[in-house]
Protein backbone atom coordinates (compact mmCIF):
# COMPACT_ATOMS: atom_id res chain seq x y z
CA UNK A 1 0.00 0.00 0.00
CA UNK A 2 1.33 3.48 -0.81
CA UNK A 3 2.43 5.46 2.19
CA UNK A 4 0.92 8.84 2.85
CA UNK A 5 3.14 11.58 1.51
CA UNK A 6 5.47 13.45 3.89
CA UNK A 7 5.25 17.18 4.48
CA UNK A 8 5.99 18.72 1.09
CA UNK A 9 7.63 22.09 0.68
CA UNK A 10 9.03 24.10 -2.17
CA UNK A 11 12.64 25.14 -1.78
CA UNK A 12 12.99 28.88 -1.35
CA UNK A 13 16.76 29.28 -1.67
CA UNK A 14 18.00 32.51 -3.24
CA UNK A 15 18.87 32.50 -6.95
CA UNK A 16 22.59 32.61 -6.13
CA UNK A 17 22.27 29.17 -4.55
CA UNK A 18 20.87 27.00 -7.37
CA UNK A 19 18.22 24.64 -5.98
CA UNK A 20 15.50 22.34 -7.26
CA UNK A 21 13.57 25.23 -8.79
CA UNK A 22 16.53 25.97 -11.04
CA UNK A 23 16.99 22.28 -11.78
CA UNK A 24 13.37 22.15 -12.87
CA UNK A 25 13.91 25.22 -15.02
CA UNK A 26 16.77 23.41 -16.76
CA UNK A 27 14.50 20.43 -17.45
CA UNK A 28 10.90 21.14 -18.31
CA UNK A 29 9.65 22.50 -21.59
CA UNK A 30 7.00 24.07 -23.81
CA UNK A 31 6.19 24.71 -27.44
CA UNK A 32 3.42 26.25 -29.43
CA UNK A 33 0.25 24.23 -30.00
CA UNK A 34 0.97 21.16 -32.12
CA UNK A 35 0.25 22.83 -35.44
CA UNK A 36 3.51 21.22 -36.61
CA UNK A 37 1.89 17.79 -36.54
CA UNK A 38 1.45 16.87 -40.19
CA UNK A 39 0.76 13.87 -42.37
CA UNK A 40 3.15 10.92 -41.93
CA UNK A 41 4.77 11.63 -45.30
CA UNK A 42 5.69 15.13 -44.10
CA UNK A 43 7.65 13.71 -41.17
CA UNK A 44 9.43 11.29 -43.50
CA UNK A 45 10.27 14.11 -45.89
CA UNK A 46 11.65 16.22 -43.06
CA UNK A 47 13.89 13.40 -41.84
CA UNK A 48 15.14 12.79 -45.39
CA UNK A 49 15.96 16.49 -45.71
CA UNK A 50 17.94 16.51 -42.47
CA UNK A 51 19.76 13.33 -43.46
CA UNK A 52 20.69 14.68 -46.88
CA UNK A 53 21.94 17.97 -45.42
CA UNK A 54 23.55 16.43 -42.32
CA UNK A 55 21.97 19.21 -40.25
CA UNK A 56 22.51 18.60 -36.54
CA UNK A 57 23.73 15.03 -37.05
CA UNK A 58 25.17 13.47 -33.89
CA UNK A 59 27.59 10.59 -33.34
CA UNK A 60 24.73 8.18 -33.86
CA UNK A 61 24.04 9.00 -37.49
CA UNK A 62 20.33 8.31 -37.10
CA UNK A 63 19.87 11.21 -34.63
CA UNK A 64 19.53 14.87 -35.65
CA UNK A 65 19.36 17.56 -32.96
CA UNK A 66 18.43 21.21 -33.42
CA UNK A 67 17.59 24.12 -31.12
CA UNK A 68 16.13 27.61 -31.41
CA UNK A 69 16.12 30.61 -29.09
CA UNK A 70 13.80 33.61 -28.88
CA UNK A 71 13.45 36.35 -26.22
CA UNK A 72 10.91 34.34 -24.22
CA UNK A 73 11.14 30.73 -25.41
CA UNK A 74 13.73 27.99 -25.89
CA UNK A 75 13.17 24.85 -27.94
CA UNK A 76 15.09 21.68 -28.71
CA UNK A 77 14.10 19.11 -31.30
CA UNK A 78 15.27 15.60 -32.19
CA UNK A 79 14.51 13.70 -35.38
CA UNK A 80 15.58 10.07 -35.25
CA UNK A 81 15.33 6.71 -36.98
CA UNK A 82 14.84 3.96 -34.39
CA UNK A 83 14.94 0.19 -34.69
CA UNK A 84 11.66 -0.47 -32.90
CA UNK A 85 8.58 -1.21 -35.05
CA UNK A 86 5.88 1.43 -35.04
CA UNK A 87 3.27 -0.74 -33.34
CA UNK A 88 5.56 -1.21 -30.34
CA UNK A 89 6.24 2.54 -30.22
CA UNK A 90 2.53 3.22 -30.45
CA UNK A 91 1.63 0.79 -27.66
CA UNK A 92 4.28 2.18 -25.31
CA UNK A 93 4.00 5.91 -25.87
CA UNK A 94 0.21 6.11 -25.90
CA UNK A 95 0.04 5.07 -22.22
CA UNK A 96 0.63 7.63 -19.47
CA UNK A 97 2.18 5.12 -17.06
CA UNK A 98 4.83 4.16 -19.60
CA UNK A 99 5.91 7.79 -19.79
CA UNK A 100 6.91 7.72 -16.11
CA UNK A 101 9.22 4.82 -16.98
CA UNK A 102 10.76 7.15 -19.57
CA UNK A 103 11.02 10.31 -17.49
CA UNK A 104 12.57 8.69 -14.40
CA UNK A 105 15.65 7.70 -16.44
CA UNK A 106 16.66 11.37 -16.68
CA UNK A 107 19.24 12.17 -14.04
CA UNK A 108 17.27 15.16 -12.68
CA UNK A 109 13.87 13.45 -12.44
CA UNK A 110 13.43 12.20 -8.87
CA UNK A 111 9.84 10.94 -8.96
CA UNK A 112 7.04 10.27 -11.42
CA UNK A 113 3.57 8.87 -10.82
CA UNK A 114 0.79 8.58 -13.41
CA UNK A 115 -2.76 9.05 -12.17
CA UNK A 116 -6.24 9.58 -13.55
CA UNK A 117 -8.05 12.83 -12.70
CA UNK A 118 -11.38 14.30 -13.71
CA UNK A 119 -9.51 16.24 -16.40
CA UNK A 120 -7.76 13.14 -17.75
CA UNK A 121 -4.38 11.46 -17.32
CA UNK A 122 -1.76 13.31 -15.30
CA UNK A 123 1.93 12.75 -14.55
CA UNK A 124 3.11 14.11 -11.21
CA UNK A 125 6.83 14.67 -11.61
CA UNK A 126 9.44 15.79 -9.09
CA UNK A 127 12.63 17.32 -10.50
CA UNK A 128 15.77 18.32 -8.66
CA UNK A 129 19.54 18.19 -8.58
CA UNK A 130 21.91 15.61 -10.07
CA UNK A 131 22.30 13.67 -6.84
CA UNK A 132 20.17 11.88 -4.27
CA UNK A 133 17.59 14.24 -2.73
CA UNK A 134 14.66 13.91 -0.34
CA UNK A 135 11.32 14.59 -1.98
CA UNK A 136 10.78 17.55 0.33
CA UNK A 137 13.46 19.39 -1.68
CA UNK A 138 12.30 18.71 -5.24
CA UNK A 139 10.11 20.93 -7.37
CA UNK A 140 6.77 19.41 -8.40
CA UNK A 141 5.40 19.71 -11.92
CA UNK A 142 2.02 18.26 -12.88
CA UNK A 143 1.89 17.34 -16.56
CA UNK A 144 -1.35 16.72 -18.34
CA UNK A 145 -0.93 13.77 -20.72
CA UNK A 146 -2.81 13.68 -24.02
CA UNK A 147 -2.80 11.41 -27.05
CA UNK A 148 -3.49 13.86 -29.87
CA UNK A 149 -3.35 11.37 -32.76
CA UNK A 150 -3.40 7.57 -32.52
CA UNK A 151 -3.67 5.83 -35.89
CA UNK A 152 -2.11 2.80 -37.50
CA UNK A 153 0.30 5.11 -39.36
CA UNK A 154 0.72 8.10 -37.05
CA UNK A 155 1.10 8.76 -33.30
CA UNK A 156 1.30 12.13 -31.57
CA UNK A 157 1.39 12.51 -27.78
CA UNK A 158 2.14 15.50 -25.59
CA UNK A 159 2.84 16.39 -21.97
CA UNK A 160 1.77 19.86 -20.84
CA UNK A 161 2.08 21.93 -17.68
CA UNK A 162 0.99 25.58 -17.74
CA UNK A 163 3.23 26.78 -14.90
CA UNK A 164 6.60 26.04 -13.39
CA UNK A 165 9.38 27.38 -11.16
CA UNK A 166 10.92 30.85 -11.28
CA UNK A 167 8.58 32.36 -13.84
CA UNK A 168 8.67 29.56 -16.38
CA UNK A 169 5.45 28.58 -18.10
CA UNK A 170 3.77 26.45 -20.76
CA UNK A 171 5.88 23.34 -20.36
CA UNK A 172 5.49 20.75 -23.09
CA UNK A 173 7.15 17.68 -24.49
CA UNK A 174 5.68 16.30 -27.69
CA UNK A 175 6.53 13.09 -29.51
CA UNK A 176 5.41 12.17 -33.02
CA UNK A 177 6.13 8.81 -34.66
CA UNK A 178 5.36 7.10 -37.97
CA UNK A 179 6.26 3.70 -39.48
CA UNK A 180 9.41 3.42 -41.60
CA UNK A 181 10.82 0.58 -43.68
CA UNK A 182 12.21 -2.73 -42.39
CA UNK A 183 10.33 -2.62 -39.10
CA UNK A 184 11.81 0.74 -38.09
CA UNK A 185 10.10 3.95 -37.00
CA UNK A 186 10.73 7.65 -37.49
CA UNK A 187 10.34 9.80 -34.41
CA UNK A 188 10.28 13.51 -33.70
CA UNK A 189 10.55 14.81 -30.12
CA UNK A 190 10.20 18.50 -29.27
CA UNK A 191 11.17 19.93 -25.88
CA UNK A 192 10.97 23.61 -24.91
CA UNK A 193 9.84 26.13 -22.32
CA UNK A 194 8.65 29.71 -22.01
CA UNK A 195 10.27 31.96 -19.41
CA UNK A 196 10.07 35.39 -17.81
CA UNK A 197 12.39 37.75 -15.97
CA UNK A 198 12.88 35.61 -12.85
CA UNK A 199 13.73 32.54 -14.91
CA UNK A 200 16.12 34.56 -17.07
CA UNK A 201 18.04 35.78 -14.01
CA UNK A 202 18.15 32.30 -12.48
CA UNK A 203 19.51 30.87 -15.71
CA UNK A 204 22.17 33.58 -15.90
CA UNK A 205 23.27 32.68 -12.38
CA UNK A 206 23.53 29.00 -13.31
CA UNK A 207 25.48 29.77 -16.49
CA UNK A 208 27.90 31.94 -14.53
CA UNK A 209 28.53 29.25 -11.89
CA UNK A 210 27.70 25.55 -12.18
CA UNK A 211 27.03 25.68 -15.93
CA UNK A 212 29.80 28.00 -17.05
CA UNK A 213 31.88 25.29 -18.76
CA UNK A 214 29.04 23.22 -20.16
CA UNK A 215 28.35 23.15 -23.90
CA UNK A 216 25.68 21.89 -26.26
CA UNK A 217 26.00 20.21 -29.65
CA UNK A 218 25.27 22.75 -32.39
CA UNK A 219 28.41 24.09 -34.04
CA UNK A 220 28.36 27.89 -33.98
CA UNK A 221 31.91 28.65 -35.15
CA UNK A 222 35.52 27.51 -35.33
CA UNK A 223 38.67 28.21 -33.37
CA UNK A 224 41.77 29.72 -34.96
CA UNK A 225 43.07 26.22 -35.67
CA UNK A 226 39.81 25.08 -37.20
CA UNK A 227 38.27 23.17 -34.27
CA UNK A 228 34.48 23.44 -33.94
CA UNK A 229 32.96 25.70 -31.28
CA UNK A 230 29.70 24.32 -29.90
CA UNK A 231 26.84 26.36 -28.53
CA UNK A 232 26.79 27.35 -24.86
CA UNK A 233 24.37 29.36 -22.76
CA UNK A 234 20.68 28.57 -22.57
CA UNK A 235 20.66 26.86 -25.97
CA UNK A 236 23.34 24.51 -24.67
CA UNK A 237 21.16 23.69 -21.65
CA UNK A 238 18.16 22.96 -23.84
CA UNK A 239 20.17 20.79 -26.23
CA UNK A 240 21.65 18.70 -23.42
CA UNK A 241 18.27 18.03 -21.84
CA UNK A 242 16.55 17.43 -25.16
CA UNK A 243 19.07 14.69 -25.90
CA UNK A 244 18.83 13.28 -22.36
CA UNK A 245 15.07 12.91 -22.73
CA UNK A 246 15.34 11.45 -26.20
CA UNK A 247 17.88 8.89 -24.99
CA UNK A 248 15.51 8.04 -22.12
CA UNK A 249 12.75 7.41 -24.65
CA UNK A 250 15.05 5.29 -26.80
CA UNK A 251 16.36 3.33 -23.79
CA UNK A 252 12.85 2.56 -22.57
CA UNK A 253 11.78 1.27 -25.97
CA UNK A 254 14.91 -0.87 -26.34
CA UNK A 255 14.57 -2.46 -22.90
CA UNK A 256 10.83 -3.13 -22.93
CA UNK A 257 10.06 -6.81 -22.68
CA UNK A 258 13.52 -7.79 -21.42
CA UNK A 259 13.50 -11.39 -20.10
CA UNK A 260 13.55 -12.15 -16.41
CA UNK A 261 11.91 -8.89 -15.36
CA UNK A 262 15.16 -6.99 -16.01
CA UNK A 263 13.64 -4.18 -18.08
CA UNK A 264 14.26 -1.48 -15.46
CA UNK A 265 17.90 -2.41 -14.88
CA UNK A 266 18.48 -2.68 -18.63
CA UNK A 267 16.85 0.68 -19.31
CA UNK A 268 19.04 2.38 -16.69
CA UNK A 269 22.22 0.83 -18.04
CA UNK A 270 21.21 1.60 -21.64
CA UNK A 271 20.50 5.24 -20.79
CA UNK A 272 23.80 5.69 -18.99
CA UNK A 273 25.79 4.03 -21.77
CA UNK A 274 24.01 6.15 -24.38
CA UNK A 275 24.76 9.40 -22.54
CA UNK A 276 28.40 8.40 -22.14
CA UNK A 277 28.73 8.47 -25.92
CA UNK A 278 28.33 12.23 -25.43
CA UNK A 279 30.29 12.39 -22.19
CA UNK A 280 31.77 15.82 -22.94
CA UNK A 281 28.28 17.33 -22.75
CA UNK A 282 26.29 14.85 -20.63
CA UNK A 283 28.53 13.13 -18.08
CA UNK A 284 27.55 13.92 -14.48
CA UNK A 285 28.37 10.81 -12.40
CA UNK A 286 29.72 7.28 -12.67
CA UNK A 287 27.47 4.48 -13.86
CA UNK A 288 27.16 2.49 -10.61
CA UNK A 289 26.28 5.67 -8.69
CA UNK A 290 23.64 6.63 -11.26
CA UNK A 291 22.03 3.18 -11.24
CA UNK A 292 22.01 2.93 -7.43
CA UNK A 293 20.42 6.38 -7.15
CA UNK A 294 17.77 5.58 -9.75
CA UNK A 295 16.84 2.22 -8.28
CA UNK A 296 16.25 3.96 -4.96
CA UNK A 297 14.14 6.66 -6.64
CA UNK A 298 12.10 4.10 -8.59
CA UNK A 299 11.35 2.15 -5.42
CA UNK A 300 10.41 5.37 -3.64
CA UNK A 301 7.91 6.44 -6.28
CA UNK A 302 6.18 3.07 -5.95
CA UNK A 303 5.64 3.44 -2.20
CA UNK A 304 5.32 7.19 -1.55
CA UNK A 305 2.19 8.96 -2.75
CA UNK A 306 2.57 12.25 -4.67
CA UNK A 307 1.62 15.55 -3.05
CA UNK A 308 -1.95 16.78 -3.50
CA UNK A 309 -2.63 19.54 -6.05
CA UNK A 310 -2.06 23.12 -5.01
Amino acid sequence: MPQTHPTWRFNARPFLNPGPGLAALLLVASLTAPAWAAAPDALRARFASLRDAGTGQLLDQSIYLRSTESPDRMQGEVHALIEQPFEQVRQQLSQAAQWCDVLILHINVKYCRAQRTSAGDELVSGVGRKFDQPLAEVHWVRFGFRVVTDRSDHLLTELRSPTGPLGTHDYRMSVEAVPHTNGQSLLRMTYSYGYGTAARWAMKTYLATLGRDKRGFSVVGKTANGQPITVGGVRGVVERNTLRYYLALQSHLRSHGAPGGNATQLALQTWFDATERYAEQLHEMDGPDYIAMKLKEIQRQKTVAPPPPG
